[in-house]
């Protein structure tokens, strides 16, 4: 008899559960707000994302030359920065005046400056300066603009030290101009594209405030449509904390488990990023993501009260967000109160793991570190999740309790009065 009792407590707590889900699903799809970020948001914002970011690199940065020297030497200079895919000779000036008018109107973001005395330094044995002008206010194309006259200078000085040397064979003037040479092997990024470098994190950090986002609004619709504004309806199948908590994440989960596959896999093919993901891997680490922040954004929805308010909280935090990853900045360089602020949060594990799976090849015992930590965050969000919810449901009956003795309460005074009445009027008959 207990036995059959327990079989039936457990059917009616996946029938509960099921039935939560499907309310969550039809929900979804059947509020505007909440259908557009949490499927069309994730299906097209990636897309115009990587579009903007699919040249990677930076490349014909315009360039304003002033020659002052109008020499064979600093025309073989600005012929062969020219020649370089970085940056492109836009401009001739007739002085610095008008260079740096055209940088502050951007449409060049530098010079470069040519003495008069340019050649003539240089026959003489003496050093020669071309001065380079960057507009630092963007870092990739001062690093175009730099990086393309240091490489300049660096040819043409072998060139002078080769000319001027009385080397006899071409292995002398390599020792001559080269004395201590490297050799550059890129590793990871091989392309050195920005897109390689920032798309990671900005994918795994669009399914986190998407589903923010999504489940804040649906939180506050639920508000909005539930007597006396309780996030929990008063329903015999909302009876029980872990079938309400299951029951909606299981609704997020499955939509958000296609969703972090099309980011992770569909969208680096579609525009050709490096990605080095394996099956296994990328499994491994959704499943713990998503559900960290499904518990995440549930736990927060029971704070804010207002759907504004839920859209006002993930745009004000989705930069520091991001920062906080160590994607854009360095970890190491992050104040230690804030690292602390970003452990909490799922998405620097999230795109910290992400990022050596498809940039680095990684598997999941590579990101073992962020793989626990986001199982911790999933263990201890669906706890406080369990408590919050607790507290809602708790505060719910309590409020419908209350409302119920108000009832019966005026019922009553209006039985007496009804009977006091009676009272004075038969009284009143002779």
């Amino acid at each position: 008899m207990e036995k059959d009792s327990l079989l039936q407590r457990i059917k009616e707590g996946i029938a509960d559960t099921c039935y939560i889900c499907v309310r969550e699903m039809r929900g979804t799809i059947t509020d505007e707000g909440v259908l557009i970020f949490c499927v069309l948001v994730p299906l097209l914002y990636p897309i115009l994302y990587s579009w903007i970011y699919n040249n990677e690199v930076v490349r014909d940065v315009p360039v304003a030359i002033v020659d002052m020297s109008h020499s064979h030497t600093s025309r073989e200079f600005i012929r062969n920065f020219d020649a370089g895919p970085d940056a492109k000779v836009a401009y001739y000036c007739n002085s610095l005046e008008e260079a740096q008018d055209l940088t502050a109107k951007q449409q060049v973001h530098g010079a470069l400056y040519f003495p008069e005395d340019f050649e003539r330094r240089i026959y003489r044995g003496e050093q020669s300066m071309v001065s380079v002008y960057c507009d630092m206010s963007l870092m990739l194309t001062y690093k175009a603009i730099y990086q393309t006259a240091q490489a300049v200078a660096s040819e043409m000085s072998s060139q002078v030290q080769i000319a001027q040397s009385t080397d006899f064979t071409t292995r002398d003037d390599e020792v001559t101009t080269k004395p201590l040479d490297f050799d550059e092997v890129p590793i990871f990024n091989t392309t050195g594209g920005y897109g390689n470098a920032i798309l990671p994190g900005v994918l795994m950090l669009i399914l986190q405030q998407t589903l923010l986002l999504g489940i804040g609004l649906a939180a506050g619709t639920a508000r909005e449509n539930n007597r006396y504004q309780d996030l929990v309806p008063i329903s015999k199948h909302y009876n029980g904390i872990f079938r309400i908590v299951l029951g909606k994440s299981f609704c997020y989960f499955m939509i958000y488990l296609v969703m972090g596959a099309y980011l992770a896999l569909v969208i680096p093919h579609l525009f050709h990023f490096t990605s080095l993901v394996s099956a296994q891997a990328i499994i491994g680490l959704l499943v713990p993501y998503i559900l960290a922040c499904i518990f995440f954004g549930m736990m927060l929805s029971c704070l804010v009260r207002y759907r504004e308010n839920v859209m006002l909280l993930v745009v004000f935090t989705s930069v520091p967000f991001l920062f906080m990853t160590g994607i854009s900045w360095p970890q190491s360089n992050i104040p230690g109160f804030w690292q602390g602020v970003a452990s909490i949060i799922p998405s620097t594990f999230g795109v910290r793991g992400f990022l050596r799976i498809s940039s680095m090849g990684g598997t999941l015992q590579d990101i073992e570190p962020e793989y626990q930590a986001l199982w911790i965050q999933v263990l201890v969000y669906f706890l406080a999740t369990c408590l919050v919810y607790r507290y809602q449901i708790i505060a719910t009956r309590r409020r419908a309790f209350e409302h119920m003795q108000r009832l019966k309460e005026k019922a009553q005074a209006a039985k007496l009065q009804k009977s006091a009445s009676n009272s004075l009027i038969a009284q009143e008959e002779p």
